[in-house]
Protein backbone atom coordinates (compact mmCIF):
# COMPACT_ATOMS: atom_id res chain seq x y z
CA UNK A 1 0.00 0.00 0.00
CA UNK A 2 1.36 3.40 -1.00
CA UNK A 3 2.19 5.74 1.84
CA UNK A 4 3.41 9.32 2.21
CA UNK A 5 5.70 9.92 5.18
CA UNK A 6 4.54 6.54 6.45
CA UNK A 7 0.83 7.48 6.32
CA UNK A 8 -1.56 5.65 4.01
CA UNK A 9 -4.55 7.03 2.10
CA UNK A 10 -7.07 5.78 4.68
CA UNK A 11 -5.47 7.68 7.57
CA UNK A 12 -4.96 10.79 5.44
CA UNK A 13 -8.64 10.65 4.42
CA UNK A 14 -9.61 10.39 8.08
CA UNK A 15 -7.42 13.38 8.93
CA UNK A 16 -8.93 15.38 6.07
CA UNK A 17 -12.50 14.60 7.05
CA UNK A 18 -11.74 15.31 10.70
CA UNK A 19 -10.26 18.68 9.75
CA UNK A 20 -13.19 19.76 7.60
CA UNK A 21 -15.89 18.54 9.98
CA UNK A 22 -14.15 20.24 12.91
CA UNK A 23 -14.68 23.54 11.12
CA UNK A 24 -18.18 22.61 9.98
CA UNK A 25 -19.65 21.43 13.27
CA UNK A 26 -18.91 24.75 14.99
CA UNK A 27 -21.07 26.86 12.67
CA UNK A 28 -24.27 24.74 12.48
CA UNK A 29 -24.16 24.24 16.24
CA UNK A 30 -23.94 27.99 16.76
CA UNK A 31 -26.53 28.71 14.04
CA UNK A 32 -29.14 26.31 15.43
CA UNK A 33 -29.01 27.89 18.88
CA UNK A 34 -28.71 31.43 17.50
CA UNK A 35 -31.77 31.09 15.26
CA UNK A 36 -33.83 30.04 18.29
CA UNK A 37 -32.43 32.99 20.28
CA UNK A 38 -33.35 35.44 17.49
CA UNK A 39 -36.87 34.02 17.21
CA UNK A 40 -37.26 34.39 21.00
CA UNK A 41 -36.11 38.01 20.84
CA UNK A 42 -38.64 38.78 18.12
CA UNK A 43 -41.47 37.17 20.08
CA UNK A 44 -40.49 39.23 23.12
CA UNK A 45 -40.42 42.35 20.94
CA UNK A 46 -43.95 41.67 19.64
CA UNK A 47 -45.22 40.85 23.11
CA UNK A 48 -43.61 43.74 25.00
CA UNK A 49 -43.07 46.37 22.32
CA UNK A 50 -39.63 47.15 23.78
CA UNK A 51 -37.19 48.37 21.17
CA UNK A 52 -34.09 46.78 22.67
CA UNK A 53 -35.43 43.31 21.80
CA UNK A 54 -35.85 44.47 18.21
CA UNK A 55 -32.35 45.96 18.20
CA UNK A 56 -30.80 42.76 19.53
CA UNK A 57 -32.75 40.59 17.07
CA UNK A 58 -31.45 42.60 14.12
CA UNK A 59 -27.93 42.59 15.48
CA UNK A 60 -27.74 38.83 16.02
CA UNK A 61 -29.44 38.19 12.66
CA UNK A 62 -26.42 39.75 10.97
CA UNK A 63 -24.11 37.40 12.84
CA UNK A 64 -26.40 34.46 12.09
CA UNK A 65 -26.16 35.23 8.36
CA UNK A 66 -22.35 34.93 8.37
CA UNK A 67 -22.36 31.80 10.54
CA UNK A 68 -25.08 30.15 8.45
CA UNK A 69 -23.19 30.87 5.22
CA UNK A 70 -19.96 29.38 6.55
CA UNK A 71 -21.85 26.32 7.76
CA UNK A 72 -23.36 25.76 4.31
CA UNK A 73 -20.02 26.16 2.54
CA UNK A 74 -18.20 23.74 4.84
CA UNK A 75 -21.08 21.27 4.66
CA UNK A 76 -20.97 21.11 0.86
CA UNK A 77 -17.29 20.21 1.01
CA UNK A 78 -18.02 17.24 3.25
CA UNK A 79 -20.72 15.99 0.89
CA UNK A 80 -18.17 15.89 -1.91
CA UNK A 81 -15.69 14.02 0.29
CA UNK A 82 -18.17 11.15 0.60
CA UNK A 83 -17.52 10.56 -3.09
CA UNK A 84 -13.88 11.53 -3.43
CA UNK A 85 -12.47 9.96 -0.27
CA UNK A 86 -15.13 7.51 0.93
CA UNK A 87 -16.62 6.02 -2.23
CA UNK A 88 -16.88 2.51 -0.78
CA UNK A 89 -18.78 3.91 2.19
CA UNK A 90 -21.27 5.48 -0.23
CA UNK A 91 -21.49 2.26 -2.21
CA UNK A 92 -22.10 -0.01 0.77
CA UNK A 93 -24.09 2.28 3.08
CA UNK A 94 -25.62 4.70 0.56
CA UNK A 95 -28.95 2.86 0.25
CA UNK A 96 -29.54 3.34 3.96
CA UNK A 97 -28.10 6.77 4.74
CA UNK A 98 -28.59 8.51 1.38
CA UNK A 99 -32.33 9.04 1.87
CA UNK A 100 -31.75 10.57 5.31
CA UNK A 101 -29.54 13.25 3.76
CA UNK A 102 -32.18 13.79 1.08
CA UNK A 103 -34.90 14.19 3.75
CA UNK A 104 -32.71 16.78 5.45
CA UNK A 105 -32.65 18.82 2.25
CA UNK A 106 -36.37 18.40 1.51
CA UNK A 107 -37.73 19.06 4.99
CA UNK A 108 -35.13 21.35 6.55
CA UNK A 109 -32.97 23.16 4.03
CA UNK A 110 -35.92 24.09 1.81
CA UNK A 111 -37.78 25.41 4.88
CA UNK A 112 -34.77 27.46 5.95
CA UNK A 113 -34.16 28.79 2.43
CA UNK A 114 -37.81 29.72 1.94
CA UNK A 115 -37.95 31.96 4.99
CA UNK A 116 -34.30 32.99 5.29
CA UNK A 117 -34.78 35.76 2.73
CA UNK A 118 -37.59 37.31 4.77
CA UNK A 119 -35.55 36.97 7.94
CA UNK A 120 -32.49 38.69 6.46
CA UNK A 121 -34.02 41.24 4.06
CA UNK A 122 -37.55 41.77 5.31
CA UNK A 123 -37.12 44.00 8.37
CA UNK A 124 -38.62 47.09 6.67
CA UNK A 125 -40.64 45.26 4.03
CA UNK A 126 -42.94 42.97 6.00
CA UNK A 127 -45.10 43.47 9.08
CA UNK A 128 -43.41 42.48 12.36
CA UNK A 129 -45.65 39.46 12.92
CA UNK A 130 -44.71 38.01 9.52
CA UNK A 131 -41.02 38.62 10.05
CA UNK A 132 -41.27 36.92 13.46
CA UNK A 133 -42.99 33.92 11.88
CA UNK A 134 -40.21 33.72 9.29
CA UNK A 135 -37.60 33.69 12.04
CA UNK A 136 -39.50 30.96 13.88
CA UNK A 137 -39.63 28.83 10.71
CA UNK A 138 -35.89 29.32 10.13
CA UNK A 139 -35.26 28.18 13.71
CA UNK A 140 -37.54 25.20 13.14
CA UNK A 141 -35.71 24.39 9.91
CA UNK A 142 -32.32 24.36 11.60
CA UNK A 143 -33.67 22.05 14.31
CA UNK A 144 -35.14 19.67 11.70
CA UNK A 145 -31.79 19.72 9.90
CA UNK A 146 -30.15 18.63 13.14
CA UNK A 147 -32.76 15.88 13.48
CA UNK A 148 -31.84 14.23 10.16
CA UNK A 149 -28.09 14.67 10.48
CA UNK A 150 -28.15 13.20 13.99
CA UNK A 151 -30.34 10.34 12.76
CA UNK A 152 -27.72 9.48 10.13
CA UNK A 153 -24.80 9.83 12.52
CA UNK A 154 -26.57 7.81 15.21
CA UNK A 155 -27.24 5.02 12.74
CA UNK A 156 -23.51 4.84 12.06
CA UNK A 157 -23.00 4.43 15.82
CA UNK A 158 -25.83 1.95 16.44
CA UNK A 159 -27.04 0.51 13.10
CA UNK A 160 -30.57 -0.91 13.03
CA UNK A 161 -33.43 -1.63 10.63
CA UNK A 162 -31.31 -2.92 7.73
CA UNK A 163 -30.29 -6.09 5.94
CA UNK A 164 -27.07 -6.95 4.10
CA UNK A 165 -27.19 -8.52 0.64
CA UNK A 166 -24.00 -9.12 -1.33
CA UNK A 167 -22.12 -6.84 1.06
CA UNK A 168 -24.55 -3.91 0.53
CA UNK A 169 -26.92 -2.60 3.22
CA UNK A 170 -30.59 -2.26 2.34
CA UNK A 171 -33.31 -0.61 4.46
CA UNK A 172 -35.84 -2.90 6.09
CA UNK A 173 -37.52 -0.55 8.56
CA UNK A 174 -37.17 3.21 8.16
CA UNK A 175 -38.57 3.73 11.63
CA UNK A 176 -35.79 1.60 13.15
CA UNK A 177 -33.17 3.27 10.95
CA UNK A 178 -34.19 6.79 12.00
CA UNK A 179 -35.02 6.01 15.61
CA UNK A 180 -32.08 3.70 16.16
CA UNK A 181 -31.06 2.84 19.74
CA UNK A 182 -28.75 5.83 20.31
CA UNK A 183 -30.66 8.49 18.35
CA UNK A 184 -32.88 9.91 21.14
CA UNK A 185 -29.88 10.44 23.41
CA UNK A 186 -27.62 11.88 20.72
CA UNK A 187 -30.28 14.20 19.34
CA UNK A 188 -31.24 15.66 22.72
CA UNK A 189 -27.59 15.88 23.79
CA UNK A 190 -26.57 17.72 20.61
CA UNK A 191 -29.53 20.10 20.54
CA UNK A 192 -28.93 21.12 24.14
CA UNK A 193 -25.27 21.65 23.20
CA UNK A 194 -26.30 24.07 20.44
CA UNK A 195 -28.40 26.15 22.84
CA UNK A 196 -25.62 26.13 25.44
CA UNK A 197 -23.18 27.27 22.74
CA UNK A 198 -25.31 30.27 21.84
CA UNK A 199 -26.08 31.07 25.48
CA UNK A 200 -22.38 31.23 26.30
CA UNK A 201 -21.56 33.49 23.35
CA UNK A 202 -24.49 35.79 24.12
CA UNK A 203 -23.57 36.03 27.82
CA UNK A 204 -19.92 36.73 26.98
CA UNK A 205 -20.95 39.49 24.57
CA UNK A 206 -23.20 41.07 27.19
CA UNK A 207 -20.37 40.96 29.72
CA UNK A 208 -18.01 42.76 27.36
CA UNK A 209 -20.52 45.53 26.67
CA UNK A 210 -21.27 45.99 30.35
CA UNK A 211 -17.58 46.18 31.21
CA UNK A 212 -17.11 48.82 28.52
CA UNK A 213 -20.03 50.89 29.85
CA UNK A 214 -21.99 50.52 26.62
CA UNK A 215 -25.52 49.46 25.79
CA UNK A 216 -26.48 48.72 29.37
CA UNK A 217 -30.08 47.65 28.62
CA UNK A 218 -29.03 45.36 25.78
CA UNK A 219 -26.07 44.00 27.77
CA UNK A 220 -28.23 43.17 30.77
CA UNK A 221 -30.77 41.46 28.51
CA UNK A 222 -28.05 39.30 26.97
CA UNK A 223 -26.65 38.45 30.39
CA UNK A 224 -30.06 37.51 31.80
CA UNK A 225 -31.01 35.36 28.82
CA UNK A 226 -27.57 33.82 28.30
CA UNK A 227 -26.76 33.06 31.93
CA UNK A 228 -30.34 31.96 32.63
CA UNK A 229 -30.26 29.40 29.82
CA UNK A 230 -26.79 28.29 30.87
CA UNK A 231 -27.86 27.77 34.49
CA UNK A 232 -30.78 25.60 33.37
CA UNK A 233 -29.40 23.71 30.38
CA UNK A 234 -25.87 22.91 31.58
CA UNK A 235 -27.10 20.73 34.50
CA UNK A 236 -29.74 19.18 32.23
CA UNK A 237 -26.95 18.36 29.78
CA UNK A 238 -25.07 16.55 32.55
CA UNK A 239 -28.15 14.38 33.21
CA UNK A 240 -28.68 13.69 29.50
CA UNK A 241 -24.99 12.84 29.16
CA UNK A 242 -25.33 10.32 31.98
CA UNK A 243 -28.24 8.62 30.21
CA UNK A 244 -26.31 8.73 26.95
CA UNK A 245 -23.43 7.01 28.72
CA UNK A 246 -25.68 4.17 29.88
CA UNK A 247 -26.88 3.71 26.31
CA UNK A 248 -23.32 3.73 24.98
CA UNK A 249 -22.27 1.12 27.55
CA UNK A 250 -25.02 -1.15 26.23
CA UNK A 251 -24.34 -0.70 22.51
CA UNK A 252 -20.68 0.40 22.27
CA UNK A 253 -18.88 -1.08 25.29
CA UNK A 254 -15.43 -0.68 23.69
CA UNK A 255 -15.98 3.07 23.48
CA UNK A 256 -16.85 3.26 27.18
CA UNK A 257 -13.77 1.21 28.05
CA UNK A 258 -11.64 3.70 26.09
CA UNK A 259 -13.37 6.70 27.69
CA UNK A 260 -12.54 5.33 31.12
CA UNK A 261 -9.14 3.85 30.15
CA UNK A 262 -10.55 0.68 31.74
CA UNK A 263 -8.27 -2.19 30.75
CA UNK A 264 -9.55 -5.13 32.79
CA UNK A 265 -12.81 -6.15 34.43
CA UNK A 266 -11.47 -7.16 37.84
CA UNK A 267 -14.47 -6.09 39.88
CA UNK A 268 -16.14 -2.75 40.67
CA UNK A 269 -14.39 -0.14 38.54
CA UNK A 270 -12.66 2.96 39.81
CA UNK A 271 -13.19 6.37 38.21
CA UNK A 272 -9.90 7.38 36.60
CA UNK A 273 -9.58 11.13 37.10
CA UNK A 274 -6.22 11.33 35.35
CA UNK A 275 -3.79 8.91 33.77
CA UNK A 276 -1.56 8.43 30.79
CA UNK A 277 -2.94 5.42 28.88
CA UNK A 278 -0.17 3.09 27.74
CA UNK A 279 -1.66 1.27 24.76
CA UNK A 280 1.27 -1.04 24.19
CA UNK A 281 1.55 -2.04 27.84
CA UNK A 282 -2.25 -2.13 28.28
CA UNK A 283 -2.11 -0.12 31.48
CA UNK A 284 -2.37 3.40 32.85
CA UNK A 285 0.63 5.41 33.94
CA UNK A 286 0.49 8.08 36.67
CA UNK A 287 -3.08 7.07 37.45
CA UNK A 288 -5.25 9.02 39.89
CA UNK A 289 -8.52 7.19 40.54
CA UNK A 290 -11.44 7.00 42.95
CA UNK A 291 -12.42 3.42 43.88
CA UNK A 292 -15.86 2.16 42.79
CA UNK A 293 -16.98 5.57 41.51
CA UNK A 294 -16.65 4.43 37.90
CA UNK A 295 -19.10 1.61 38.54
CA UNK A 296 -21.53 3.95 40.28
CA UNK A 297 -21.52 6.44 37.41
CA UNK A 298 -21.63 3.94 34.55
CA UNK A 299 -23.90 1.25 36.00
CA UNK A 300 -25.56 3.19 38.86
CA UNK A 301 -24.44 0.43 41.23
CA UNK A 302 -21.53 0.34 43.68
CA UNK A 303 -20.70 -3.21 42.63
CA UNK A 304 -21.40 -2.76 38.91
CA UNK A 305 -18.97 -4.20 36.38
CA UNK A 306 -18.32 -3.58 32.72
CA UNK A 307 -15.93 -4.86 30.07
CA UNK A 308 -12.35 -3.68 29.88
CA UNK A 309 -10.32 -3.02 26.75
CA UNK A 310 -8.58 -6.39 27.09
CA UNK A 311 -11.95 -8.06 26.48
CA UNK A 312 -11.80 -6.81 22.89
CA UNK A 313 -9.27 -7.78 20.20
CA UNK A 314 -6.64 -5.11 19.63
CA UNK A 315 -7.93 -4.48 16.14
CA UNK A 316 -11.40 -3.69 17.53
CA UNK A 317 -10.28 -1.14 20.13
CA UNK A 318 -10.60 2.60 19.55
CA UNK A 319 -7.57 4.86 20.09
CA UNK A 320 -7.56 5.22 23.87
CA UNK A 321 -5.61 8.42 24.60
CA UNK A 322 -7.58 10.91 22.42
CA UNK A 323 -10.92 9.51 23.60
CA UNK A 324 -9.84 9.46 27.26
CA UNK A 325 -8.50 13.02 27.32
CA UNK A 326 -11.24 14.52 25.11
CA UNK A 327 -13.92 13.19 27.40
CA UNK A 328 -12.28 14.77 30.45
CA UNK A 329 -11.93 18.10 28.68
CA UNK A 330 -15.62 18.00 27.76
CA UNK A 331 -16.77 17.09 31.27
CA UNK A 332 -14.43 19.59 32.95
CA UNK A 333 -15.62 22.45 30.77
CA UNK A 334 -19.22 21.36 31.27
CA UNK A 335 -18.82 21.62 35.05
CA UNK A 336 -17.20 25.04 34.57
CA UNK A 337 -20.21 26.21 32.54
CA UNK A 338 -22.59 25.00 35.26
CA UNK A 339 -20.61 27.10 37.75
CA UNK A 340 -20.67 30.14 35.43
CA UNK A 341 -24.43 29.88 34.96
CA UNK A 342 -25.21 29.47 38.66
CA UNK A 343 -22.81 32.18 39.86
CA UNK A 344 -24.05 34.56 37.17
CA UNK A 345 -27.70 33.99 38.07
CA UNK A 346 -26.92 34.50 41.76
CA UNK A 347 -25.24 37.83 40.94
CA UNK A 348 -28.21 38.83 38.80
CA UNK A 349 -30.65 37.89 41.57
CA UNK A 350 -28.65 39.89 44.12
CA UNK A 351 -28.32 42.78 41.60
CA UNK A 352 -24.55 42.75 41.98
CA UNK A 353 -23.46 41.73 38.51
CA UNK A 354 -22.66 45.24 37.26
CA UNK A 355 -20.04 45.67 39.96
CA UNK A 356 -18.68 42.12 39.74
CA UNK A 357 -15.78 42.80 37.38
CA UNK A 358 -14.04 39.70 38.77
CA UNK A 359 -16.84 37.71 37.13
CA UNK A 360 -17.57 39.79 34.03
CA UNK A 361 -13.98 40.10 32.84
CA UNK A 362 -13.26 36.32 32.56
CA UNK A 363 -16.82 35.76 31.29
CA UNK A 364 -16.21 38.15 28.41
CA UNK A 365 -13.37 35.95 27.19
CA UNK A 366 -14.90 32.59 28.14
CA UNK A 367 -16.84 32.00 24.91
CA UNK A 368 -14.16 29.72 23.32
CA UNK A 369 -14.61 27.08 26.03
CA UNK A 370 -18.03 26.12 24.72
CA UNK A 371 -16.60 25.41 21.25
CA UNK A 372 -13.71 23.46 22.78
CA UNK A 373 -16.23 21.38 24.74
CA UNK A 374 -18.27 20.85 21.57
CA UNK A 375 -15.26 19.65 19.58
CA UNK A 376 -14.11 17.46 22.47
CA UNK A 377 -17.50 15.77 22.59
CA UNK A 378 -17.38 15.19 18.84
CA UNK A 379 -13.91 13.62 19.17
CA UNK A 380 -15.19 11.27 21.88
CA UNK A 381 -18.10 10.23 19.67
CA UNK A 382 -16.27 9.77 16.39
CA UNK A 383 -12.83 8.57 17.46
CA UNK A 384 -14.49 6.29 20.01
CA UNK A 385 -16.37 4.58 17.18
CA UNK A 386 -13.16 3.50 15.47
CA UNK A 387 -12.15 1.22 13.85
CA UNK A 388 -15.72 1.18 12.49
CA UNK A 389 -17.28 3.75 10.19
CA UNK A 390 -20.60 1.95 10.72
CA UNK A 391 -20.31 0.17 14.05
CA UNK A 392 -20.03 -3.58 13.57
CA UNK A 393 -20.97 -3.30 9.88
CA UNK A 394 -18.19 -1.58 7.95
CA UNK A 395 -14.61 -0.86 8.99
CA UNK A 396 -13.16 2.56 8.23
CA UNK A 397 -10.23 0.99 6.37
CA UNK A 398 -12.67 -0.78 4.03
CA UNK A 399 -14.65 2.38 3.22
CA UNK A 400 -11.92 4.54 1.69
CA UNK A 401 -11.88 5.38 -2.03
CA UNK A 402 -9.28 3.78 -4.35
CA UNK A 403 -7.10 6.90 -4.38
CA UNK A 404 -3.41 7.33 -3.67
CA UNK A 405 -1.99 8.78 -0.49
CA UNK A 406 -0.30 11.52 -2.53
CA UNK A 407 -3.63 12.64 -4.01
CA UNK A 408 -5.25 12.84 -0.59
CA UNK A 409 -2.27 14.72 0.86
CA UNK A 410 -2.43 17.38 -1.88
CA UNK A 411 -6.16 17.91 -1.33
CA UNK A 412 -5.61 18.04 2.45
CA UNK A 413 -2.99 20.76 2.09
CA UNK A 414 -5.30 22.76 -0.18
CA UNK A 415 -8.16 22.39 2.29
CA UNK A 416 -6.02 23.59 5.17
CA UNK A 417 -4.88 26.65 3.24
CA UNK A 418 -8.36 27.55 1.90
CA UNK A 419 -10.13 26.95 5.20
CA UNK A 420 -7.75 29.06 7.21
CA UNK A 421 -8.09 31.95 4.76
CA UNK A 422 -11.86 31.82 4.25
CA UNK A 423 -12.91 30.99 7.79
CA UNK A 424 -10.39 33.31 9.39
CA UNK A 425 -11.98 36.16 7.43
CA UNK A 426 -15.48 35.02 8.47
CA UNK A 427 -14.59 34.70 12.15
CA UNK A 428 -12.77 38.06 12.03
CA UNK A 429 -15.86 39.68 10.51
CA UNK A 430 -18.16 38.24 13.17
CA UNK A 431 -15.78 39.49 15.86
CA UNK A 432 -15.74 42.91 14.20
CA UNK A 433 -19.54 43.10 14.18
CA UNK A 434 -19.64 42.16 17.86
CA UNK A 435 -17.07 44.84 18.69
CA UNK A 436 -19.16 47.46 16.89
CA UNK A 437 -22.29 46.43 18.72
CA UNK A 438 -26.00 46.49 17.89
CA UNK A 439 -26.30 50.29 18.00
CA UNK A 440 -24.76 50.57 14.52
CA UNK A 441 -27.42 48.64 12.63
CA UNK A 442 -30.33 51.07 12.68
CA UNK A 443 -28.68 54.03 10.93
CA UNK A 444 -30.52 55.15 7.80
CA UNK A 445 -27.46 54.24 5.75
CA UNK A 446 -27.84 50.59 6.72
CA UNK A 447 -30.43 49.58 4.14
CA UNK A 448 -32.76 46.62 4.66
CA UNK A 449 -31.28 44.90 1.61
CA UNK A 450 -27.82 44.90 3.20
CA UNK A 451 -28.15 42.41 6.08
CA UNK A 452 -24.40 42.19 6.56
CA UNK A 453 -23.78 45.93 6.55
CA UNK A 454 -21.75 46.97 9.56
CA UNK A 455 -22.52 50.57 10.51
CA UNK A 456 -20.59 53.66 9.88
CA UNK A 457 -16.89 53.43 10.77
CA UNK A 458 -17.01 56.72 12.61
CA UNK A 459 -19.63 55.28 14.98
CA UNK A 460 -17.53 52.30 15.95
CA UNK A 461 -16.76 52.01 19.63
CA UNK A 462 -14.39 49.23 20.57
CA UNK A 463 -15.27 47.03 23.49
CA UNK A 464 -12.65 47.06 26.23
CA UNK A 465 -10.29 44.13 25.95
Amino acid sequence: METVFGIDAALLSRIQFAFTISFHIVFPAFSIGLSAFIATLEVLWLWSGKDHFHLLARFWTKIFAVSFAMGVVSGIVMEYQLGTNWARFSQIIGNTLGPLFAYEVLTAFFLEASFLGIMLFGWNRFPPWLHTMASIFVALGTAISGFWILAANSWMQTPAGFAIENGITYPVSWFEIIFNPSFPYRFVHMMIATYITTSMVVAATGARYLLAGRLRTEAMTMLRMGLGMLAILAPVQAFVGDQHGLNTLEHQPAKIAAIEAHWEDRGPAELVLFAWPDTQGERNLAEIAVPRLGSLILTHRWDGRFKGLKDFPREDRPPVAPVFFSFRVMVGLGLLMIAIGWIGCWLLWRKRIEGARWFLRPLGFAWPIVFIALLSGWMVTEIGRQPWIAYGVLRTSAAVSPVTAGQVLISLILFVLCYFVVFSIGIWYIHRMIRRGPHTILHPETLPNRPLAGGRPEDEEEVAA
